[in-house]
């Protein structure tokens, strides 16, 4: 396989990783760098599938001792079932919305400009969240209560804009309700499981056709850079917000939005539709 070829895979998996559990956008990122990549055709859009499902496990991976723990406790401890309850609950409204406007929103928002608004108008949103009074209502995930659940479910649908951020719509939106940042970041990691689980299988059943044995080693090199900067990125993250607020965040989506509006519009950079 051609060099060029897996040197894009490394970098994109990379960016895959580093940006899916920060509120930056992984979807955003993914199509300004496959854009100036020119990765964005079918084949790039398999090879998300797979770089995805490599950074969804890291996840996993970081928290198996808790999820395992939750899940000997299910049949018997309350605490556990409403986790899981909460889980479920808050994994519907992304799901139902995202069967019925999904294509629409891919045809019309899937594009360099529209993106880089929304990184723009996110990152003004989270300098509004954080100079709010944050008064901490909910110290720890296990203290979410059903509606609290829905409310998170709700935020993390606004991810169908592309360069919102699915975990920055969630953790923001976690702020808003009163959780503490460690309940909120990890609820967005916990959440992104069976949400980011279930895109990827049904991304992956419907480019079932576009998979063959030729790309696996494009497929490897992604996949191992989103695994490894994934659960890098998470560990980070999880320290960082123990004494650091979202702030330096909300502006890097700020510049980097006007930063892709500033070379469109001076014609430095051809930023064509996907």
């Amino acid at each position: 396989m051609d060099a060029t070829i897996l040197l894009h895979a490394l970098i994109l998996g990379i960016v895959e990783g580093l940006t899916e559990f920060l509120p930056v956008s992984s979807t955003g990122h993914l199509i300004l760098v496959g854009d100036l990549l020119h990765f964005n055709d079918e084949k790039g859009k398999v090879f998300e599938i797979v770089i995805q499902f490599g950074a969804i496990l890291a996840v996993v991976w970081e928290y198996r001792a808790r999820m395992v723990g939750l899940l000997v406790a299910l049949p018997r401890q309350r605490q556990a079932q409403r986790f899981f309850l909460n889980l479920g609950i808050a994994f519907v409204p992304l799901a139902v919305l995202g069967l019925l406007f999904h294509q629409a929103i891919e045809a019309r928002l899937f594009q360099p400009i529209p993106v880089a608004l929304a990184f723009i108008i996110g990152g003004f949103i989270i300098l509004w969240a954080e100079r709010r009074r944050h008064v901490v209502r909910i110290a720890e995930v296990e203290q979410l209560r059903p509606v609290d659940a829905l409310w998170l479910g709700l935020a993390q649908a606004l991810a169908l804009i592309p360069g919102t951020s699915r975990s920055g719509a969630t953790i923001i939106g976690g702020l808003f309700l009163g959780l503490s940042r460690r309940a909120a970041t990890e609820f967005s990691f916990f959440l992104a499981i069976p949400t980011l689980t279930a895109a990827t299988f049904y991304q992956a059943y419907k480019a079932r056709a576009l998979f063959t044995a030729t790309d696996m080693p494009m497929f490897a090199v992604g996949f191992i850079a989103a695994f490894v900067s994934a659960f890098l990125c998470v560990r980070w993250l999880l320290r960082y917000i123990s004494s650091h607020d979202f702030v330096p965040f909300a502006w890097y989506r700020v510049v980097f939005g006007l930063l892709v509006l500033l070379t469109w519009q001076q014609g430095w950079v051809d930023w064509s539709s996907p």
